[in-house]
């Protein structure tokens, strides 16, 4: 059972999520909240797995409760649902750690279909929202903006986690992941659990970004292991 909480700062619209979402025989919703202040007070006894965080609200805004969430409990995702779609909001709740970023209005289906993929640990945006990060990794990319990581922190990553970041820089969900790479899913979420580790980053939010913008999502690192057999890490 995905445990879901909704945070809007409308009442109705609060409401109409809880019984959209409860026709779902997999998702329960175990907490409604008006704002970011009020979500940080319960979500403590709510415990949810997934957030739908609204952006704009009063008292605190959903990019710095998204912040605060992931900073007290990474484990919980959250999906950004909201009307608006600026650079500001997207970039600003991405960066604190959202799994996706939808408009209002999707379907039941779309939108129960996001938060099992989120839950799953893949990442979901709008069209229209993911030709906009698109657009802002390859700027980065293009710009060398320097992902905070040293050399030395990927000298102990592996073969096959260099498959995985790769994976997930396209991406690709936790099930997809163990599909393409031949994986099993616990290998899956071992790997991305020591990835991060490995990296000091906090999700795969920032593992994605990283490999867009250090160019690691294009190396191949087969060619790599073929000329250097038996390193932990790729010729540089």
């Amino acid at each position: 059972m995905i445990r879901v909480m909704v945070v809007d700062d409308q009442e109705l619209i609060r409401q109409s999520l809880k019984i959209i979402l409860s026709v779902n025989a997999d998702m329960e919703v175990v907490g409604i909240a008006g704002d970011g202040s009020e979500t940080l007070k319960i979500i403590e006894e709510c415990r949810p797995d997934v957030v739908l965080m609204d952006i704009r609200m009063p008292v605190m805004d959903g990019v710095e409760c998204t912040a605060r969430i992931k900073e007290k409990y990474p484990e919980v995702k959250v999906i950004a649902l909201t009307t608006f779609d600026d650079d500001k909001s997207v970039f600003g709740i991405l960066k604190n750690g959202a799994s996706g970023y939808l408009l209002k209005g999707n379907s039941l289906q779309e939108l129960s279909s996001a938060i099992r993929t989120v839950h799953s640990g893949g990442a979901v945006f709008n069209p229209k929202i993911a030709s906009k990060v698109i657009r802002q990794f390859s700027s980065m990319a293009k710009n060398m903006i320097d992902p905070g990581i040293s050399k030395t922190d990927t000298e102990s990553i592996t073969k096959s986690e260099w498959d995985v970041i790769q994976a997930v820089a396209r991406g690709l969900s936790n099930k997809e992941i163990s599909e393409t790479l031949w994986l099993s899913h616990g290998t899956v979420r071992n790997s991305i659990s020591s990835i991060l580790n490995k990296l000091h980053l906090r999700d795969r939010t920032q593992l994605a970004i990283w490999a867009v913008q250090s160019g690691v999502l294009n190396r191949d690192f087969f060619e790599a292991w073929k000329v250097q057999e038996g390193s932990c890490r790729p010729s540089q």
